[in-house]
């Protein structure tokens, strides 16, 4: 892809995922499917590192021919004072928007591969000119209206999937809420117009970012059914809540351990989020997106 080719071998890192949360999962592996090159997933939190210029130290010596991440994980990366440059930044799991690719291509001076997936299926297309090529053999796409008939191509609808690669998560018409048109271009089917989860960005009382995942954490502890998190303009956030044994003041407590205890926050306990069987986003926010989001 782009004419990048990972080499891999031993005793060399080929990958290393960024991330840019409160806390995450860290490892150093090897893949066999890279003729035993390491692979290394970290965390650019500084409150994971012992001393401030450990993190650029660190991923130098790695020298990954490429990085993967997030569009919040690579802003935080080209803070970094890095000597080494990869082949490529994989970019997946928000949208990646023109201004922060262009951004991210001038400073590494490499490619940025845009990259539209779920964790529930894995890549399912890549961006080129004209829009997004569908990669995923073993998933059926389709795009649909409101009342889930099939559009017509180069009507805009919603990405539903079916299929995918784990026989333990067969999906059938699975809403993605993502949206975009069906076309033939060259021969590829394409998605045109896609439009994806667009990165959301919190701030807590100091100003300084919170991702969503460190809020999914912050709420794992408790049976919540669905939820949906939005911060206004004014900072204030409003959570509402569905399910068993709703504990307001418990819920405060763990979102102000992440937005500072000054935070406005409000907790609404609801019995539903709109029509039966509509998808909940979980998390928005009335913010001006900062930071190279703009």
């Amino acid at each position: 892809m782009r004419g990048i080719r990972l080499d891999g071998g031993p005793g060399r890192v080929a990958a290393v995922n960024v991330c840019f949360q409160r806390r995450t999962w860290t490892y150093a592996a090897i893949s066999p499917a890279l003729a035993q090159a390491g692979i290394v997933k970290v965390n650019l939190n500084p409150g994971d590192w012992r001393a401030p210029g450990d993190r650029a130290a660190y991923l130098d010596a790695c020298n990954p021919e490429i990085y993967t991440g997030d569009p919040l994980s690579f802003v935080e990366l080209s803070r970094l004072p890095l000597t080494t440059r990869p082949k490529a930044l994989v970019s997946s799991a928000m949208a990646l928007l023109d201004g922060t690719r262009r951004m991210l291509e001038a400073h590494f001076g490499c490619p940025v591969i845009d990259i539209y997936s779920l964790n529930e299926t894995g890549p399912i297309a890549v961006a080129v000119d004209g829009g997004f090529a569908l990669l995923h053999h073993r998933l059926y796409v389709e795009i649909v209206r409101a009342d889930g008939t099939a559009c017509e191509a180069g009507e805009r609808g919603e990405i539903t999937v079916s299929g995918g690669f784990s026989p333990f998560l067969s999906l059938l018409r699975y809403r993605t809420g993502d949206f975009a048109a069906f076309a033939m271009c060259d021969g590829r089917p394409m998605l045109t117009g896609l439009e994806g989860r667009q990165p959301v960005v919190f701030r807590d009382t100091r100003g300084n970012a919170v991702n969503n995942i460190d809020v999914s954490h912050a709420l794992k502890p408790f049976a919540l059914a669905q939820y949906q998190l939005h911060q206004s303009a004014d900072g204030a956030l409003r959570l509402r809540v569905r399910g068993a044994g709703i504990a307001p003041q418990a819920l405060r407590r763990a979102l102000a351990a992440l937005f500072g205890d000054a935070a406005v926050i409000t907790i609404e306990e609801v019995t539903g989020f709109g029509a039966p069987g509509d998808k909940v986003v979980q998390y928005t926010s009335d913010l001006v997106a900062a930071d190279g989001f703009s």
